[in-house]
């Protein structure tokens, strides 16, 4: 299902306009107060017409933009985003901003000086991440690093590579739960960064993925060094690092069992490689029957296929709700499955070819943008021009540093 960010337009300028006419409403009335003195009578009047009016826009303005508390279940996805997206919701937009700004906190904690102790590692510790990040207002609490192993070897090299952080778990506090209307468990992943990471990005062969051992589904495939990243450990580490998955899968059974009896939700978050590892692990807690009926969503940016048609069609029986942030222009999303994709696979089953079941298929509510960068190509797959954008949906054109970034109405 793609949608447009351009058709939000109309909604997002009507509250716009609406605050806009509110805040000049209030600018009148400090007028009319600094001039009481001289017209009490007739300002008295206008200062009650003024209130009067910004009273009323206050209220159009809540009507408009509900409390979050009220409405969480639809903007994490329970009925699928539906009238959310065509226009874009301010409410989801500001949600999907945030959890887009999780994870690029995890692009700017990591290091990758080889010099430093912390190579490949998060420069901070959990407890001091968010405010070294100038996110302690963020209202979420670190709780475990997570941390990954590609398991690939470069041609000039023979041993495996390395783990290296790839994200964290948080948890909502006792403020910010009660503004979200729940407790939320956050999981973010950082993008590719890595040359081990790069090849696992571009494998293109499918695997099942088994990840339940009492019910392999062999007909559900994902990608192989997608799956390579979230399982594989590092035997060589002299701490026996566990696969992102058992880490993963251990966190997350305590963070439940601590906060059981509370309303919960599952939010995993990721950009490019990184969505992979989201959309991977929430299907792997769907499965094994880990959320227990907790609400689990993905917020996925730019992120590539992961799976077959079959694995599609699981993550959807499962109830695993994955909304897709893509910019059309951005190849990474095109991949893998530049040909065997959903759009050939009804083709290749109507000519009962052998292909259809190697047909790579996306999951989830696609939310589509068009942008670029006239001097530098490389933005159609930064995340930070995803969050820009995402902030200024009614502007076409934004000038930053000497670069044009264009927002333009899809054709189709």
């Amino acid at each position: 299902m793609a949608t447009r960010i351009f058709s939000s337009f109309h909604y997002t300028r009507q509250i716009r306009r609406q605050g806009g006419f509110g805040n000049s409403a209030i600018t009148g009335h400090a007028v009319v107060r600094a001039s009481a003195s001289s017209h009490s009578a007739s300002s008295a009047a206008r200062v009650a017409a003024t209130r009067r009016v910004a009273a009323a826009v206050a209220a159009a303005a809540c009507q408009a933009k509900p409390s979050l508390a009220r409405v969480w279940r639809e903007i994490q996805g329970a009925n699928d985003w539906q009238d959310l997206v065509a226009p874009l919701h301010p409410l989801l937009r500001d949600e999907v901003v945030r959890y887009g700004e999780f994870v690029n906190a995890c692009y700017k904690a990591f290091d990758l000086d080889p010099t430093s102790k912390r190579y490949l590692n998060c420069k901070y510790g959990k407890k001091s991440l968010m405010r070294e990040l100038g996110m302690e207002r963020s209202g979420y609490e670190v709780t475990k690093y997570i941390y990954a192993t590609p398991d690939i070897v470069f041609p000039m090299h023979h041993t495996a590579c390395c783990s290296r952080w790839m994200g964290y778990v948080a948890v909502s506090s006792e403020e910010e739960t009660q503004r979200l209307g729940r407790r939320d468990v956050l999981i973010t992943f950082r993008g590719t960064v890595t040359g081990s990471e790069w090849i696992a990005n571009l494998m293109s062969s499918l695997t099942p993925a088994r990840l339940d051992p009492h019910e392999p589904r062999p007909e559900v495939k994902v990608e192989v060094g997608f799956l390579s990243m979230y399982t594989s450990d590092d035997s060589t580490s002299r701490f026996g690092m566990d696969s992102c998955r058992e880490q993963l899968l251990s966190e997350l059974s305590r963070l439940i069992t601590k906060h059981r009896g509370e309303e919960l939700s599952i939010t995993f978050s990721g950009h490019s490689m990184g969505s992979s590892l989201a959309i991977l692990a929430g299907y792997d807690i769907a499965e094994l029957g880990l959320n227990q009926g907790i609400p689990t969503t993905v917020y996925s940016f730019a992120g590539p296929r992961v799976g077959n048609a079959d694995f599609k069609a699981r993550c959807e029986e499962l109830g695993l709700k994955v909304l897709r942030i893509v910019n059309v222009n951005d190849p990474v999303t095109k991949l893998p499955g530049v040909f065997l994709n959903e759009n050939m696979r009804a083709w290749c089953a109507k000519h009962e070819l052998p292909w259809s079941c190697s047909c790579y298929a996306h999951v989830g509510v696609e939310l589509a943008l068009d942008f670029f960068r006239m001097r530098d190509p490389a933005c159609v797959h930064d995340l930070e021009a995803y969050i820009r954008l995402l902030r200024c949906p009614d502007v076409m054109q934004v000038q930053e540093e000497e670069d044009d970034f264009l927002l333009k109405p899809l054709d189709y």
